[in-house]
């Protein structure tokens, strides 16, 4: 998987010890979920993958349904004998209208999905029955579908906005992010409390790190400096403690290493 491993922490090692899938939703699912991903491991001793989340919302079923809030700082999945499991990934934000509350009360938590759907233990059977990882997100996608809200919700624009920060490394600053909306400061903070669960400054620096990550990944020689100003660092080393702190080894280290 060289297209895009954000999230994923020693990556290129960790896809030595399990298999990942995805898969796009269908157009009504779409509006809220970003994919589906099914991983699949055979191992003879357990591996810990460490995982960076995007600030999003997982539904992950292994195998009952449980939802997983947006994090604000690096797990630890362990994998051990063999196993399949299938989740949900959310577009950011894309959880608040079925949750129907403020995304801020599951940051860092879990809640079991039938706590907000109807049906979800059926669901469950119905995913660890499934023949393949296609007929398991196959599933997945038929429920959402039926349950999409007929409606715009006032979260989706918030989606795309985290989703242009996600895409531009030069979307770093939270004042132009508020004047680009039209509003305060304040106000898109209050917004993304609520429909994200975390703050913009904290979505911001998530996507550089991943972007840093990903520019070590991919293997060419990275300059540092430059990419620290790029992503709105103040320095080199301003970039370097941040990504030590998350990620737990130096940017330079993390690229020598081919761990990105």
């Amino acid at each position: 998987m060289r297209e895009d491993a954000r999230g994923i922490i020693d990556a290129e090692a960790g896809l030595r010890r399990f298999r990942l899938d995805r898969f796009p939703p269908s157009s009504p699912a779409a509006r809220f979920v970003d994919r589906y991903w099914v991983s699949t491991w055979d191992l003879a001793a357990p591996y810990v993958q460490r995982v960076f989340s995007h600030p999003v919302v997982n539904v992950v079923f292994e195998p009952g349904g449980t939802v997983h809030g947006p994090t604000t700082r690096v797990s630890n999945q362990v994998l051990e004998g063999a196993g399949r499991v299938l989740g949900v990934m959310f577009r950011p934000a894309g959880f608040r209208p079925f949750l129907g509350a403020a995304m801020s009360g599951i940051v860092d938590g879990t809640l079991d999905l039938s706590a907000v759907f109807d049906g979800a233990a059926d669901l469950a059977d119905e995913i660890a029955a499934a023949a393949d990882p296609a007929a398991m997100a196959a599933a997945a996608d038929r429920f959402l579908c039926e349950r999409v809200p007929p409606h715009p919700c006032p979260s989706e624009p918030t989606s795309a906005l985290v989703e242009r920060i996600a895409a531009d490394p030069a979307m770093v600053r939270v004042e132009d992010l508020a004047a680009g909306e039209g509003i305060g400061v304040r106000q898109l903070q209050r917004r993304f409390t609520d429909h994200v669960g975390i703050s913009p400054k904290a979505v911001i620096r998530r996507y550089r790190l991943y972007e840093a990550a990903e520019r070590a990944r991919k293997g060419a020689d990275v300059p540092w400096a430059a990419l620290a100003v790029e992503l709105g660092y103040s320095d080199q080393s301003h970039l370097t403690r941040e990504f030590t702190a998350v990620i737990g080894t130096p940017p330079d280290r993390y690229a020598r290493t081919g761990s990105a």
